[in-house]
């Protein structure tokens, strides 16, 4: 209960922002009517493409709830780098091994990383996004509360993209914020990156992987990749450790060994240039000494949690290990796999939650809050590995 009733308020305050602007959505449109035409888009463009378009409150409302920024880490990396994902990254790595060396070569990025973006953003392009474009964008352009003209602009990139004849209006389906294809590219960053991969003279990143990969090898390259270098790796930190860390806190490789740093398996530290010292969950959780490459992938998404999952993907695609060290908590997060699992245990205590996907929603949430208020644990709905090992254990 307590799980729905926080999803319904939720809902109504987002419904309480757009209510009012409601009546004035229409004026609005007639407004990006006219600002469109200003930048040479054309009348037909812009009412066939915002045709029908109304506000949509969910939208709002997912805006508030990025799973970058407020999933703990280790939930976050366990459902994004799990050995499904890692599987199913090497078959569409073998499938498209022609296109990603041609993006190598052409662009200088590791195809491991251009992979692991791949998988990260769409799940190799199982999973585009259920958003229109031009009705989540101009929701938030019309009735967002917070950065209006960046969304604005963004649903005027993606105008012009309709009216250059590059992507039919109807195929424009992606996240809440207006990312789509393959890789997920802004409307913004698709006219300034986008490039054709696969020669037809047409930028597709929906129904052409070929450019989708080389869109993203050209956007890591200019994003300051650098040929042949490391993301970053793994690190002890020694026990109390209170010193510098952070992303953009770079010192040298001799200075962090110089504060007790070595490699996970007891090496000691390598790599050329300025690193930061990536504490995601505190000192006593795993450390990692990022490098340039890793700014490259956080530029994608502006998360470390985000460039993290890319930069351990890429690993394991390669063949490396995951994080060995253990993450500071007594419920950590469990594979798509074992997500499904818990699911279907679910099931068989009868809660009503659909059919096993190893997607969390409101009402596996609820039913876990359910039960665990049932086993007398700590009511908070999260599908973890408390729960999980509850549910095998026929609590």
């Amino acid at each position: 209960m307590a799980i729905r009733l926080g999803i319904c308020s939720g809902l109504a305050l987002a419904a309480l922002v757009i209510g009012p602007a409601r009546a004035d959505f229409a004026s609005c449109l007639a407004e990006l009517r006219s600002a469109a035409a200003a930048q040479g888009i054309s009348a037909a463009t812009f009412d066939r493409t915002m045709r029908g378009v109304t506000p949509d409150p969910k939208v709002i409302e997912a805006m508030d709830a990025q799973p970058e920024f407020k999933t703990p880490i280790w939930d976050y990396l366990a459902s994004l780098v799990d050995d499904q994902k890692v599987s199913e990254g090497r078959e569409k790595m073998r499938q498209y091994s022609s296109a990603l060396a041609s993006a190598e070569q052409r662009y200088g990025v590791d195809r491991f990383a251009v992979a692991a973006v791949w998988g990260v953003e769409s799940d190799y392009g199982n999973i585009f996004g259920k958003w229109s474009l031009p009705q989540s964008l101009s929701t938030i352009a019309c009735t967002g509360q917070r950065r209006r003209d960046y969304f604005r602009g963004e649903l005027m990139s993606a105008l012009k993209i309709v009216d250059r004849g590059d992507i039919a209006p109807e195929k424009l389906r992606g996240s809440w914020a207006g990312a789509f294809g393959h890789t997920q590219f802004m409307p913004s960053t698709y006219l300034r990156l986008a490039v054709d991969g696969d020669g037809d003279g047409r930028r597709d990143l929906v129904e052409s992987v070929l450019d989708a990969l080389h869109s993203t090898a050209n956007y890591l390259a200019k994003a300051g990749w650098v040929t042949g270098a490391s993301w970053g790796y793994e690190v002890r930190v020694p026990a109390g450790y209170s010193g510098p860390s952070g992303r953009t806190n770079r010192q040298s490789v001799d200075s962090w060994s110089s504060r007790g740093l070595r490699k996970i398996d007891g090496g000691a530290l390598s790599g050329a240039g300025q690193a930061g010292l990536l504490l995601p969950a505190g000192a006593s959780g795993p450390g990692f000494l990022v490098f340039k490459n890793y700014d490259a992938a956080y530029s994608y998404n502006g998360a470390d949690s985000y460039a993290l999952a890319i930069s351990l993907l890429s690993d394991r695609l390669r063949g490396k290990s995951g994080v060995q060290t253990p993450w500071p908590t007594n419920d950590p997060g469990i594979s798509r796999a074992e997500r499904k699992e818990l699911q279907s245990l679910l099931l068989r205590r009868g809660y009503q939650i659909g059919e096993p996907d190893g997607a969390i929603g409101a009402l596996t949430r609820g039913a876990v809050a359910d039960y665990q208020t049932k086993i007398g644990v700590e009511r908070n709905g999260h599908a973890g590995r408390l729960v999980l090992d509850a549910l095998r254990a026929g609590r």
